[in-house]
């Protein structure tokens, strides 16, 4: 039985299980930026046979981030981060303790000649000088006197042990928030014509959410280019709460806005239907009225004969242009027409339709005749909203990552060791160190060293 936890605990331990799974990680990442994902998978349907897109549908290719593959990917690395990260921690932990002697005889071994040099002082004078330079560079030092020696010993970067640990750390707060946002993060839409005002956005799926706040289209504008092509658009947003307007914005392409932790996203646009029109009722003798009008009004007839109710006001009907659909009731009769903008354009291209279509003809109740003057253009804006609460926890592990790269990149754990000993008629100065990386470094750091310590002693007093 400890054999097969020895096993398991080596297998989540091993460098090369992180390799493995970083690699299939990157790979699903790049297979998700590839391939469309939820919505925008819908085209690619039609590229692609039915049973393709079945098979990749239930293996879930098209929402890979929500994936259980990528779920279980991202948590194989978080056991091996914490298994990695629990097998080795001991031994930073130790090194992080770690007092050697100041007299430790095993690392003046092989000293190369490279590393000493002969000073004119005496053996006090040499090791204080020594001394006060080690506490310059490295804060504090450790001292042992001999009969005709002197050994002295400091210390410098040893947090720089715990940076690979920081890093696991960060990188497993990173896993947690990426793994909050997915499961309760709120991705919706929500489309609002200019001047009216939503509350209510829908998930995907078509579930219906209320928001804590209302939002108000104040203003939509866009711009194009001489091709017709959109150069720019813009929505001008209220947010409302308890029915006071709390923050006013522009939202544009790419630069969102944030309130009360949502996050909105202007992403696309189209001309509202059931907008207002404007209806004129003439009759014989050169007599008119016009109104304007919306879907669900009612009004009277300009005789008291009766009344008319705007049932539907369209922007295009049936690809002939915009359209109002009207009921007349009069003299307990009811007709139901439509009223054309273009009418005489329809009737050039489609002769005789008047007569096909009866309720196109919009002198079909008289002594009226119903006139489309134009329709008041009203745009809506399509807004993306989305909530994630573990954008915070993802910022923490961002900052904690920088700051555990620095400390491995910038910082290095080693001892420092001086020598200073009787022989003939000076003294022996020697350096040595020890560090677990960065060799090279440490090596030319006890050169400079030497050379500061040859400056200071030669130095006349």
């Amino acid at each position: 039985m400890s054999r097969k936890k020895s096993g398991i605990w080596s297998f989540f331990s091993s460098v090369q299980l992180a390799i493995v799974l970083l690699s299939l990680i990157a790979f699903f990442a790049l297979v998700g930026t590839l391939v469309p994902q939820r919505e925008a998978a819908v085209e690619m349907a039609a590229r692609v046979s039915p049973g393709l897109f079945s098979f990749l549908q239930k293996i879930q290719i098209f929402d890979l981030y929500h994936s259980v593959w990528f779920f279980l990917l991202m948590g194989l690395l978080a056991v091996n981060l914490a298994v990695c990260s629990l097998d080795r921690f001991p031994m930073a932990w130790r090194r992080f303790r770690m007092r050697p002697s100041a007299a430790s005889q095993e690392i003046w071994k092989d000293i190369s000649p490279a590393d000493r040099f002969q000073a004119k002082a005496g053996l006090q004078e040499a090791a204080a000088a020594a001394e006060r330079l080690l506490k310059k560079k490295y804060r504090t030092s450790m001292r042992e006197d001999g009969t005709e020696s002197v050994f002295l010993c400091a210390r410098k970067g040893r947090f720089s042990l715990f940076g690979v640990y920081i890093v696991h750390l960060s990188i497993l707060i990173l896993i947690a928030g990426a793994l909050i946002g997915s499961i309760f993060g709120v991705e919706a839409f929500v489309n609002i014509t200019e001047g009216e005002t939503a509350d209510a956005v829908f998930i995907r799926g078509g579930e219906r959410m209320i928001l804590p706040f209302s939002v108000r289209c104040d203003k939509f504008t866009l711009e194009l280019y001489d091709n017709g092509a959109p150069k720019t658009f813009q929505s001008d947003l209220t947010f409302l709460k308890d029915g006071k307007e709390l923050h006013t914005e522009k939202l544009l392409v790419n630069h969102p806005v944030e309130f009360e932790g949502f996050r909105f996203y202007q992403s696309s646009y189209g001309a509202a239907p059931g907008g207002k029109a404007t209806l004129e009722l003439s009759r014989p003798g050169g007599k008119s009225d016009v109104v304007n009008v919306a879907a669900g009004y009612t009004f009277d007839l300009p005789g008291k004969e009766g009344t008319f109710e705007i049932l539907k006001v369209e922007q295009n009907l049936m690809n002939m242009g915009p359209a109002v659909k009207v009921l007349v009731r009069s003299r307990g009769r009811e007709e139901t027409i439509f009223v054309f903008h273009h009418i005489d354009q329809i009737r050039q291209m489609n002769p005789g339709i008047i007569d096909q279509v009866p309720m196109f003809n919009p002198g079909l109740v008289r002594p009226y005749t119903f006139v489309l003057m134009g329709l008041e253009e009203k745009n809506y804006t399509g807004l993306q909203v989305s909530k994630d609460p573990g954008t915070p926890v993802v910022a923490f592990a961002a900052v904690l990552l920088v700051g555990g790269l620095m400390l491995i990149l910038l910082s290095y754990a080693r001892f420092v060791w001086v020598r200073v000993q009787l022989k003939g008629e000076g003294v022996d100065v020697s350096v040595a160190g020890r560090s677990y990386k960065n060799k090279a470094g440490l090596e030319k750091e006890l050169q400079y060293l030497l050379a500061e310590l040859k400056d200071n002693l030669e130095r006349p007093a």
